[in-house]
C-alpha cells in the first residue's frame, strides 16, 4: 500500500510548532526564527523525507521566474501536438530566449482556456505564449486572467496580451507567382480548414497565380487523409502544381505522391508553408517565417506587458520564399 504522504501540519504538530513557522523554515523565511527551532525543524524534514509542494513554493514567492508555453492539443495532432515540426521548432527558439534572459520555460497542452487559468495560477508564472488557440479563447482569458500572455497567430485586441503573426497572404502570394513563374497553369492549394490564416495563405496563393487555383480540404484524421488521397489521385493527376498551407502536409504528400509512382518535381511540383528544418534536408521550396525572431519578440514583449509599458497590439513579420528542387527549381 502507498505509504501517506507528510504533510507539514503533521511535522508542526510532531515538534509542536504552528504549521506557519515550518512553512517559513521550508521557505527559508527565518530572520524571526530562533536557530534551534530552525535546526530542529530541518532534521524533521530530512528524517521524514519531506517533499515540498513546488506550486506552494513558488506562490509563496513575489515570482516563480517562470514562463509558460501552452499547445493547443488540437484533435488534427492525434495527441501529438509537441511532435509537430513547427511546434517544435517555435518551441526550441521560445527556449533559448527564455533562457536567455535568466527565465524558465514549463510546456503543457491544454484544450481549453480554463486549463491555462489552472496552470498559470498553479505556477505563479511570469507571463504565458500560447499557440494555436482561438479568439473566444482569448477573450476568456483576458476576462479571466491577469498574467500578461502573449498570443502566436492570434486576434490582436486590446487587453493584456499581444499578438505575433505572420504575413500569410504575402507568403502565399509569392508562392503563386513563382508557380507561375515557372509556366504553371493549373494548380491545387492543401489544407485542412478554410479559415484564418490557411484561407489566407490560400488567398495570396490565388491573388499570384496567373492559372486556376482550387483549394482542395482534406481530412485532419491522418488515415482519414491517406484514404482521400488515394480517392483523390485522378485530381492531383489534373494539375501540375500542389501548394501545401504547412511543410508538414507537404512532406506528407511527397512521400505519397512518390508511392504512386508521380516524380516531384517533374510530374507535380510541389511546395509548403513555414520552412521547418526538415524542409531543406528533403529540398522542399517553402515559405520561411522566422521563428528566433517571433520568440525574441514574443520574450520582449511579455516583458513590457507585465511592466504596464506601452506597446502596439500585434506585429506581423515578413516571409520569405525558399526556393528548392521540388518546385523544379
Amino acid at each position: 500500500m502507498e505509504e501517506k504522504r507528510v504533510r507539514i501540519s503533521d511535522i508542526a504538530e510532531e515538534l509542536g510548532l504552528s504549521t506557519a513557522t515550518v512553512s517559513n523554515v521550508l521557505h527559508g523565511k527565518t530572520k524571526k526564527v530562533s536557530e534551534e527551532t530552525v535546526r530542529r525543524v530541518q532534521a524533521a524534514l530530512e528524517t521524514h523525507q519531506y517533499i515540498p509542494s513546488m506550486a506552494g513554493i513558488l506562490l509563496a514567492q513575489n515570482t516563480s521566474r517562470i514562463i509558460g508555453v501552452v499547445v493547443n492539443d488540437h484533435e488534427k495532432y492525434e495527441s501529438h501536438a509537441l511532435s509537430d515540426p513547427y511546434i517544435a521548432s517555435a518551441l526550441d527558439s521560445l527556449s533559448n530566449e527564455i533562457e536567455g534572459v535568466g527565465l524558465f520555460m514549463m510546456v503543457k497542452k491544454a484544450t481549453s482556456p480554463g486549463e491555462i487559468i489552472r496552470f498559470a495560477s498553479m505556477w505563479n508564472l511570469e507571463g504565458l505564449v500560447l499557440m494555436g488557440f482561438c479568439d473566444q479563447d482569448y477573450d476568456h482569458l483576458r476576462a479571466h486572467m491577469r498574467i500578461p500572455f502573449v498570443v502566436y497567430d492570434g486576434c490582436g485586441d486590446a487587453g493584456r496580451a499581444f499578438n505575433i503573426t505572420v504575413d500569410n497572404f504575402d507568403g502565399g502570394f509569392q508562392m503563386g507567382r513563382h508557380f507561375g513563374a515557372q509556366g504553371h497553369q493549373k494548380a491545387l492549394c492543401i489544407s485542412d480548414n478554410d479559415v484564418f490564416l490557411d484561407r489566407e495563405r490560400f488567398e495570396g496563393f490565388r491573388a499570384g497565380f496567373p492559372g486556376a487555383a482550387e483549394l482542395l480540404l482534406v481530412p485532419m484524421e491522418k488515415a482519414a487523409r491517406m484514404a482521400f488521397y488515394r480517392e483523390n489521385l485522378t485530381r492531383f493527376r489534373a494539375v501540375t502544381a500542389i501548394f501545401a498551407v504547412s511543410d508538414y502536409y507537404a512532406l506528407e504528400l511527397m512521400e505519397f505522391l512518390r508511392g504512386q509512382g508521380l516524380r516531384v518535381p517533374e510530374d507535380l511540383a510541389l511546395a509548403g508553408f513555414d520552412d521547418i528544418p526538415m524542409s531543406a534536408l528533403v529540398s522542399l521550396t517553402s515559405v520561411r517565417q522566422d521563428v528566433s525572431l517571433r520568440a525574441k519578440i514574443a520574450v520582449e514583449k511579455l516583458r513590457a506587458l507585465k511592466e504596464g509599458l506601452e506597446t502596439e497590439q500585434q506585429v506581423t513579420l515578413p516571409v520569405q520564399l525558399i526556393e528548392r528542387r521540388s518546385s523544379g527549381k
